[in-house]
């Protein structure tokens, strides 16, 4: 980070205090335009599970994203941010721009949804049984289970039908008179192997044709009156946290070629459901020594920010966020905690610091906007870090 970010972050931290959680619009819109200049006849939808902060969902909206949500309160997140529309465009917009991709919803959440006829997520009978009772005009996605072999974080173990099931739940929603409008997968999150993609995509092929060889009609009526099929590809594009992640440049031109080849026809519409790729390098964490100890012959540093607030992604996202200090000095291996009394609460045993900081110096941490803050809690009655906006 060049010295001029340094001292922008600690004026930050001067007038707002700490632990302090930065996030750069334009960042976020910078990520958004890389993801649709490569993959531009595919449609974002911004899962709201990786940051769901009200002002980046309007950022997303001013930019054209649609959303993925997984719970009513997402839902209600992305429908509250846009009360401006007239009554006519909300629901308009409800309808083309929302997924509810969480294959299993409680049935008092589908009753609520049914009035919206937003498009819903499958793998299971029950669910299917579920969804004609409370929701039967809502659109119909059905996922399937696709390997995740590679991926930070798996899914695959609790979503998703087998490949080899989905025409027969296919068949079931067209016999229970249920629209299913197409097929979706998720190759796990922070995918660094690209074949999980060619294979979930042969997957999805494979399973259209057979449902049009048995006159299943899969999709929906667009405004051409044409009839279109749904391929959502998930999401787990990969951010380069370290160099050997693999770029998002090879990925984009891999599911283009394979796209082209295997949905030649212009009958299919591509959505995506990008959460980590759009948030994670848009924001920064500012937090402040508050106990220094030597245990073991090691330094310990106390940071007023922990596991059970924006590091929290270190324990349920897998991922580490290396802590750098505004101080120079020689680094030595130290261990960084967090304010809690749980010693459970170590964000590391071997951040590099220098040994000589003191009670008060502050520390940041970048690339921490995904999957972090939104799983913050009030544990031990600390509070989450203060939010603040830049370049709204």
């Amino acid at each position: 980070m060049i010295e001029k970010q340094k001292e922008m972050l600690e004026k930050i931290a001067r007038e707002h205090g700490t632990p302090v959680f930065i996030i750069d619009h334009e960042k976020i819109r910078e990520n958004y335009r890389e993801f649709r200049e490569k993959l531009p006849d595919v449609q974002a939808y911004f899962a709201v599970k990786a940051n769901s902060n009200p002002e980046i969902v309007k950022t997303m909206y001013d930019m054209g994203a649609s959303f993925d949500v997984a719970s009513f309160p997402e839902f209600m997140l992305v429908h509250d941010n846009i009360k401006h529309m007239p009554d006519k465009e909300r629901q308009d917009f409800i309808w083309n721009k929302i997924i509810y991709a969480n294959t299993i919803k409680p049935a008092d959440v589908l009753a609520k949804l049914n009035a919206y006829k937003i498009l819903v997520t499958f793998d299971n009978i029950e669910e299917l049984r579920k969804i004609k009772k409370h929701a039967p005009d809502v659109g119909l996605v059905l996922r399937i289970r696709v390997p995740n072999t590679g991926s930070m974080v798996e899914l695959s173990s609790k979503f998703g039908a087998h490949p080899g099931e989905a025409v027969d739940l296919i068949a079931e929603a067209v016999k229970l008179e249920l629209g299913v409008e197409g097929i979706s997968f998720h190759v796990g999150s922070q995918c660094n192997n690209f074949d999980n993609y060619s294979q979930a995509l042969n997957f999805a092929s494979s399973i259209f044709k057979e449902a049009d060889l048995r006159n299943y009609q899969i999709g929906f009526i667009d405004k051409e009156g044409k009839r279109r099929k749904i391929l959502d590809i998930g999401g787990g594009f990969p951010v380069k946290y370290t160099p050997d992640v693999k770029s998002f440049t090879t990925l984009s031109d891999k599911l283009k070629s394979e796209i082209k080849r295997l949905f030649p026809n212009d009958d299919i519409q591509v959505v995506a459901e990008p959460g980590r790729f759009i948030v994670a390098t848009a924001c920064t964490l500012i937090t402040k020594i508050v106990g220094k100890a030597v245990r073991d012959g090691k330094t310990c540093y106390y940071l007023n920010d922990g596991v059970y607030h924006t590091f929290s992604g270190q324990v349920f996202d897998h991922q580490p966020y290396p802590l750098h200090s505004f101080k120079g000095g020689e680094k030595k291996v130290c261990a960084t905690f967090g304010p809690t009394c749980d010693a459970f609460d170590t964000i590391s045993l071997s951040d590099e610091l220098p040994e000589d900081l003191q009670i008060d110096d502050l520390l940041y941490a970048e690339n921490i906007g995904a999957y972090s803050i939104a799983s913050s809690t009030y544990f031990n009655g600390f509070p989450p870090a203060k939010v603040v906006h830049l370049n709204k």
